[in-house]
C-alpha cells in the first residue's frame, strides 16, 4: 500500500477486523469495513469534483460520522483536511477558507444558511440539500481501491489557532505529526483495542480529534460521538455503550458533579478521564475520586499536535496544579535552560520532537518566529520545572503584568486561586493603578449556592504568594467569557 498516511487507516483497519465497530452515533453504528467503503467511495466523489493531491477540503459540522469519513477520504487522496469552528461567524469562516484557498467544503444542512454566504464550492450532508448531495455522490461514486502516495512528511490538516492576539493563524499537521502523537497517546493513556471512547468535545478541536478519536481508530477501538455537549446524554451513553475513557475540559467535569444524577449514575466503565485546557481545581479531583475515578492532566497545543505534557492519574493528587512530565515521543525545556536542566529557574517552555507542526500556512514570518532553527516550538508560556521533572505553567509571556516592577503571571495567581474550596473557576488580569503601575484584579466563579466574602477569599492567599502577586480586587461572576474555540478571552474581561 502507497499511502501511508492517515488515509489508510480504514483499509488497514478493515483488513483485521472489519466486523468491529468503528464510529457510533445517534442514528447508528459503523463498522470499519463499512467506514473503509465510505471513506473510498467519498474520495472518488471528491476526486471528480477536482479534487487532487496537495488541495484543501473543509468540513463545518458537528460530530458525526461524515466528519470522520471527510477526512480520511481527503487524506486517501492526499488532501488536506481543514475542519471549521462551528461558532464561528460567516465573516471568520470566510477568511479561513480564503486563506487555505479550500477546494470544497462539506457542511451540516443546518449550516446552510452561512455557507450561502461563502464564496466556495460546498456539499451538503445530511437533510434539505436540495441538489446532489452527500448520500447521492457516494451511492453514485465506485469502492475502488485508490492507493495515492502519502508519506509522513505531506501535510495532513491545516488546524486554525483561536486567534486571540489577532487573525488566526492555519497550523498545518503533517501524516507523522499526527501519527506519532497518536502512538504518544496510546503509550501514556495505554489504549486498548476493546476500546470505547466516548468524543464529548467538538472534532474541529485539536484535543477530540488527535487526543481521542484518531489514538482509538489506530488500535482499533470504538469511538462514540456526542453531537453536542448535554450532561444527560453523556450519562447516557457512558452507560448503554459501556464508555470506558472520554476527553474534556475541566468545567465539563465540574457540569456532571453538579447533575442530580452524579451520585446514581453507572460509572464503574470507566478507567481513564482525560483533560487538559486549565488546571483541575482539587475539589475537582475529590469529588471524583470518591466516585473511583482519576484524572490524567495533559498540557499540549495545536501546533504540537497537541500534546506535550502529561501528569499520569496516579500523580494526580501528588502533582496538583503541575502541567506533567513530557510526552514519550516529545522533549522540553526552559528557554535559557539545558534540556537536562532542572531547578526553580523560570523561562519559556520549548517543545520539540516528531509532533511539532511544519508551519503555519501561508505564513513563514509566523513559522520562523514559532520555531527555532534547531526545531523547537515556542510555547509563549512562561513554566517552571521541579526536581522531579514535573512542569508547571507560571503563565503566558503576553499575560503577564507588571506590578510595582516585578512580573506577575496569571496563571500562578489562578492555581493558588483553585485551591480555596468554594472556587470553580477562575482568571486574573492586571488593571492599571496609580501607585503600582498595574495590579491583579481576580474574576471568580464559585460553586453553585456557595458565597464567600472579597476579602476573606484574598486573605486566603496571604502566605502562599507574595503579596504583590495577590489581586487587589475581585469579581464574582455567573460565567467567564470564552473564544469560539472554548479558551479564556481575557480581551473581554479587561
Amino acid at each position: 500500500m502507497l499511502n501511508q498516511g492517515l488515509g489508510s487507516w480504514p483499509l488497514r483497519r478493515a483488513r483485521a477486523t472489519p466486523h468491529r465497530p468503528a464510529v457510533v452515533t445517534a442514528t447508528g453504528e459503523l463498522t470499519f469495513a463499512g467506514l473503509a467503503e465510505r471513506t473510498t467511495r467519498l474520495a472518488h466523489a471528491l476526486r471528480s469534483m477536482g479534487v487532487r493531491r496537495g488541495d484543501r477540503v473543509a468540513y463545518l459540522g458537528s460530530n458525526a460520522a461524515p466528519l470522520v469519513e471527510t477526512m480520511f477520504a481527503a487524506h486517501l487522496l492526499g488532501a488536506v483536511f481543514v475542519p471549521l469552528n462551528t461558532r464561528l461567524t460567516a465573516a471568520e469562516l470566510s477568511f479561513q477558507l480564503d486563506d487555505c484557498a479550500a477546494s470544497v467544503l462539506l457542511h451540516d444542512a443546518g449550516f446552510a444558511d452561512v455557507v450561502s454566504r461563502l464564496r466556495v464550492t460546498a456539499v451538503t450532508v445530511g437533510e434539505g440539500s436540495g441538489g446532489l448531495g452527500y448520500e447521492e455522490r457516494l451511492r453514485a461514486s465506485p469502492a475502488d481501491t485508490i492507493d495515492e502516495p502519502v508519506g509522513h512528511a505531506d501535510p495532513a490538516m491545516i488546524l486554525y489557532t483561536s486567534g486571540t492576539t489577532g487573525r488566526p493563524k492555519g497550523a498545518v499537521l503533517t501524516h507523522g505529526n499526527v501519527i506519532w502523537n497518536s502512538l504518544n497517546v496510546i503509550i501514556e493513556i495505554d489504549i486498548t483495542s476493546t476500546e470505547v471512547t466516548l468524543v464529548s468535545a467538538p472534532l474541529f478541536h485539536v484535543a477530540a480529534l488527535n487526543m481521542t478519536l484518531l489514538p482509538t481508530l489506530l488500535k482499533g477501538g470504538r469511538v462514540v460521538l456526542m453531537n453536542g455537549w448535554e450532561v444527560d446524554t453523556c450519562f447516557d451513553l457512558v452507560e448503554r455503550h459501556r464508555v470506558t475513557w472520554m476527553f474534556g475540559v475541566p468545567t465539563m467535569f465540574a457540569d456532571l458533579t453538579r447533575s442530580p444524577r452524579w451520585n446514581s449514575a453507572d460509572l464503574s466503565s470507566i478507567r481513564s478521564l482525560l483533560t487538559g485546557g486549565a488546571s483541575v481545581p482539587p475539589a475537582l479531583i475529590a469529588a471524583y475520586q470518591e466516585r473511583g475515578l482519576r484524572f490524567v492532566q495533559g498540557y499540549g497545543l495545536t501546533e504540537a499536535s497537541p500534546g506535550a505534557l502529561i501528569v499520569p492519574a496516579d500523580m494526580s493528587t501528588v502533582k496538583i496544579g503541575a502541567a506533567g512530565v513530557p510526552h514519550f515521543f516529545s522533549d522540553v525545556r526552559l528557554a535559557g535552560l539545558d534540556p537536562a536542566g532542572t531547578g526553580g529557574t523560570e523561562g519559556e517552555l520549548l517543545i520539540n520532537g516528531p509532533t511539532v507542526m511544519a508551519g503555519y500556512w501561508g505564513r513563514p514570518d509566523a513559522t520562523a518566529a514559532a520555531i527555532t532553527e534547531d526545531g523547537w516550538i515556542r510555547t509563549g508560556d512562561v513554566g517552571r520545572v521541579d526536581e522531579d521533572g514535573y512542569y508547571s505553567i507560571v503563565g503566558r509571556l503576553k499575560e503577564m503584568y507588571i506590578s510595582g516592577g516585578e512580573n506577575v503571571y496569571p496563571a500562578e495567581v489562578e492555581a493558588a486561586l483553585l485551591l480555596h474550596p468554594e472556587v470553580e473557576e477562575c482568571a486574573v488580569i492586571g488593571v492599571p493603578d496609580e501607585r503600582w503601575g498595574e495590579v491583579g484584579r481576580a474574576f471568580v466563579r464559585l460553586r453553585p449556592g456557595r458565597t464567600i466574602p472579597e476579602q476573606e477569599l484574598l486573605a486566603f492567599l496571604d502566605g502562599g504568594l507574595a503579596r504583590y502577586k495577590i489581586p487587589k480586587s475581585v469579581r464574582f461572576v455567573d460565567e467567564l467569557p470564552r473564544t469560539g474555540s472554548g479558551k479564556l478571552d481575557r480581551g473581554l474581561l479587561r
